[in-house]
C-alpha cells in the first residue's frame, strides 16, 4: 500500500503592492516620492494586476493575515521517507490547492491501494468523491467547524488514518526548508514558468538533502 500527502504553500512574488494597478489604466496617480494612496480603492484580482509580474495574484491563506502578491506551490510527498515525488506551481486562488492535488493524484501509478493525506482545506464533498472514484482513500483531516465532514467512519475508524494524520505534518518541513534554505520565501524571478521551474528545482535540492540524512541514519 502506498501512502502520500498533498499540501500547498504561498510563494511571495517579486512584486510590490504599488505595482498592483487597475488593468484599464485608471487609478490614483503616484504621489510625490513614488508613494501610492490606495484608500477608498477596491483592489481585486479581477480588476487589478501587477505591472511588475502580471502572473502573480493578491491572496492570503488565512483570515487576519496580510494579502500579498503570490503564487501557490504544491507538493505530493510519500509518507514513508518524506520525499517529494511531485511539485506543481499555480496562480494563488481558493481552489488551487484542491485542483493541483487532483492533477497530482491522477499521476500516481495505478495497481496498488493508495491513501492521500491532507489538511482541512481538502475536506470537501467534491474532492473526497473524486479521490474515491480514482480508488484513492482520502486521509484528509476532518473539518467539522459548523459543518459535517466529507470523511466518515469508513475511513477514520482505521488505524492507518491516524498514522497519515501524523505523517502529513512532515510536509511542512519541506516548505520550511524550501523557503529558508532554498530562498523561496520571496522569489527573485518573475512569471509563472520561471517561478515554477525554480520551485521544482528547489524541491529536487530538498530531496537530495533528505536522502543524505536518510542514508546517514542507516
Amino acid at each position: 500500500m502506498k501512502h502520500f500527502t498533498v499540501d500547498g504553500t504561498l510563494i511571495e512574488a517579486w512584486a510590490s503592492h504599488k505595482s498592483f494597478r487597475p488593468k484599464d489604466g485608471t487609478g490614483k496617480p503616484p504621489e510625490p516620492g513614488g508613494d501610492v494612496d490606495f484608500r477608498g480603492e477596491k483592489r481585486k484580482n479581477q480588476t487589478h494586476e501587477s505591472t511588475t509580474d502580471p502572473d502573480a495574484r493578491m491572496y492570503t491563506k488565512s483570515s487576519g493575515s496580510q494579502a500579498k502578491l503570490s503564487y501557490m506551490g504544491h507538493v505530493l510527498m510519500e509518507n514513508r521517507n518524506g520525499l517529494l515525488v511531485q511539485t506543481f506551481l499555480t496562480e494563488a486562488t481558493g481552489r488551487a490547492e484542491r485542483d493541483a492535488a487532483m492533477l497530482m493524484a491522477e499521476a500516481i501509478p495505478a495497481g496498488k491501494r493508495v491513501t492521500l493525506g491532507g489538511d482541512k482545506n481538502y475536506d470537501t464533498r467534491e474532492f473526497v468523491r473524486e479521490l474515491r472514484g480514482m480508488n484513492i482513500t482520502p486521509h484528509v483531516a476532518q473539518n467539522t467547524t459548523n459543518r459535517r465532514s466529507a470523511v466518515d467512519e469508513r475511513t477514520t475508524r482505521h488505524a492507518g488514518y491516524e498514522v497519515s494524520q501524523r505523517k502529513r505534518k512532515r510536509v511542512e518541513q519541506s516548505f520550511g526548508w524550501m523557503k529558508m534554505i532554498g530562498m523561496l520565501k520571496k522569489v527573485k524571478l518573475r512569471g509563472i514558468d520561471k517561478v515554477g521551474w525554480l520551485f521544482t528545482f528547489t524541491g529536487a535540492a530538498y530531496n537530495l538533502c533528505r536522502l543524505r540524512n536518510l542514508m546517514a541514519r542507516t
